[in-house]
């Protein structure tokens, strides 16, 4: 065999030889990178799954909380009833307590009126009472004038001294003067001192 087919022979070895171990050695490789990028990509998987049941849970949430349940709604619907039942009742009342205020108000007025012409009625009455007495006491005046002085005198012995002083003070004094000379001693001065306490209080210049 010659030198040169030798130098081929060896040469192909060591390329195959070089072909195995890099093949031997890109497998390895592989298989490492297969065994570390494996539990990687399975905890990506599980992340992305967590984060979709995540989501699903939160959206299930807020689909909870922003749509009640029926029986929410039922309870809900039933307090407002309750409260709109309650607010009417209540209405109600302050409107028959406002009834009965008017009511009160219209009695009230009414009594009102009938006292104020009870008052008028009274204070006519009291007119024409004091205006009858006047002129009842200025007739007996006339009729005491009129009768004779011991007549008079003796009437007005048997009178209280404040009630016969008022009579004689109305009288002319010539009548007057004769009713008092026909009195008793004693009653002509209680009398006149009567008369003259009266005319103490008339102011002088």
């Amino acid at each position: 065999m010659s030198k040169k087919a030798k130098v081929d022979k060896s040469g192909r070895s060591r390329s195959s030889t070089l072909m195995m171990l890099s093949l031997l050695l890109m497998g390895s490789a592989l298989v490492r990178l297969g065994m570390e990028a494996g539990p990687a990509i399975a905890r990506e998987v599980s992340n992305i799954n967590d984060q979709k049941a995540e989501t699903a849970t939160a959206d299930g949430s807020l689909k909870s909380k922003s749509m009640p349940s029926s029986a929410e709604l039922q309870a809900m619907l039933a307090a407002f009833k309750e409260r709109e039942a309650a607010l009417a009742l209540r209405e109600a009342e302050i409107e028959d307590r406002m009834k009965a205020l008017g009511l009160a108000d219209e009695a009230i007025d009414r009594k009102l009126a009938a006292l104020e012409l009870a008052e008028d009625e009274l204070r006519s009455t009291l007119a024409l009472a004091d205006g009858a007495t006047a002129a009842d006491v200025e007739r007996l005046t006339t009729v005491y004038e009129r009768m004779k002085p011991k007549e008079s005198a003796a009437l007005f012995e048997e009178m209280d001294p404040n009630f016969a002083a008022g009579f004689l003070g109305r009288m002319r004094p010539e009548a007057a003067a004769g009713i008092m000379a026909g009195l008793s001693p004693e009653a002509a001065y209680t009398i006149s001192v009567v008369m003259a306490g009266r005319n103490s209080d008339v102011p002088k210049e």
